[in-house]
Formats: C-alpha cells, sequence, structure tokens
C-alpha cells in the first residue's frame, strides 16, 4: 500500500498558516475553555511580582513556540488523522496561551518582545519534521511535551507558596501536556535520536534564559 503522500500547498493553506502566525503573536489570545477555577489574587512583594512575571513570561513564550511547532506540522502532516490531533493540540496549548497572558497582565507586565523569533523557528521545525514523516512529526511533539512538563515541574517549585492563581494555571497546562504526549505515543511517535532531543534541550534552556527578562 502506497504510504499518504505530503499535501500540496495552495494560496490558501498558505494564507491559513500567515494567518495562525499573525494570531498567535498579535492578537490578543482568546481561549475557547474557561481558565482552571482560580483563586483570587494574593499580593506578592515588588521582587515576587518580578519573578512570577518571568516564569509566565517563560511559559507564554513556550506556548507560542508550541502553536508554532503544531501549525507548521499540521501544514504538512500525511494523514488526516494525524492533521486533526495536532490541530486540536494547537488549539489546547492556545488556552495556555491565554490564561498566561492574561496573567502577565495581571502582573502587569507584557510578553517577550522575541516572540516571532520563537514562532519562525518552531514553525520551521515542525513543518521539516511533517515533511519527513508523520511518525518523526509525532515525535517531535512527544519530546516538546516531555521537556515542556519538566520545565513546568520546575516552575511549580519556583512559585512564591502564596502566589495559588500562577499555581493552578501551570498544574492545568502540565496536565494537558502530559496528556499530549501519551496521546502522540499512542498515535505511533517516533523516538527522536539523543542528539535531536539535547539540541532542543538546549535550545529550550536558551530560550528560557532570554524570554524570562526580554
Amino acid at each position: 500500500m502506497e504510504p499518504p503522500r505530503a499535501p500540496v500547498l495552495t494560496v490558501d493553506t498558505l494564507l491559513q498558516a500567515a494567518g495562525n502566525a499573525l494570531r498567535a503573536l498579535f492578537a490578543p489570545a482568546s481561549p475557547n475553555r474557561a481558565p482552571p477555577d482560580l483563586p483570587d489574587p494574593s499580593p506578592l512583594a515588588e521582587a515576587e511580582r518580578r519573578h512570577v512575571a518571568g516564569l509566565m513570561r517563560v511559559n507564554h513564550a513556550g506556548e507560542i513556540a508550541a502553536q508554532a511547532l503544531y501549525h507548521g506540522q499540521a501544514l504538512l502532516a500525511r494523514s488526516q488523522g494525524t492533521r486533526d490531533f495536532l490541530l486540536q493540540a494547537a488549539a489546547e496549548e492556545g488556552d495556555h496561551l491565554a490564561w498566561c497572558e492574561q496573567r502577565l497582565a495581571e502582573l502587569g507586565e507584557r510578553t517577550s518582545l522575541i516572540n516571532p523569533l520563537w514562532y519562525a523557528g518552531s514553525f520551521a521545525i515542525g513543518a521539516a519534521a511533517a515533511a519527513l514523516s508523520d511518525r518523526l512529526s509525532l515525535g517531535f511533539v512527544a519530546e516538546t511535551e516531555r521537556q515542556v512538563e519538566g520545565h513546568l515541574a520546575e516552575h511549580l517549585g519556583r512559585l512564591p507558596d502564596t502566589d495559588l492563581r500562577s499555581r493552578r494555571i501551570l498544574e492545568t497546562m502540565q496536565s494537558d501536556e502530559i496528556g499530549h504526549a501519551q496521546a502522540a505515543l499512542s498515535l505511533g511517535a517516533a523516538q527522536l535520536p539523543s542528539l535531536v532531543r539535547q539540541s532542543m534541550g538546549m535550545t529550550s534552556k536558551i530560550m528560557t534564559r532570554l524570554a524570562y527578562w526580554i
């Protein structure tokens, strides 16, 4: 049986990809799901406020990258099932994006100034992986979500004990990321080579350090 071929790119699909990018980067994020049942904000000292804002800016930048990765993968996915999964995951990451953006606004802070760089790089990686095979593309989903889940666990440990509002957001995001990784594995995700996983980890560390401040 002949394997599914990569979809033919049309003007409509390219315009849709451009629209996805513009919405993710420049339009106010609007969640499809209501945010987690959030407690009222707790007073934070100024140093705590800046620290929490830095963590939430990192998480927002990570969601920008996840949106881009999944949009790039969906653009060139070979099977409709894989494409549907990627678009559903992207929609849930869009919820995370909105929750992080709203929390940053509550803290009186902005999103990362270099989000366009994260989007462009992640979109290119996603499209390249999907152009090779769906299994490889799903492998990037599984590994990305594994690393993101680890970052979220670290951030939960670094939040002030009194900031239950940010904690609830990150816990909900963490649960979703674990679900995305498990779903990708169940769909046949390939195990990425060790060098690729290490490169992804190093890139993530660079993004984390830059987005915390910029």
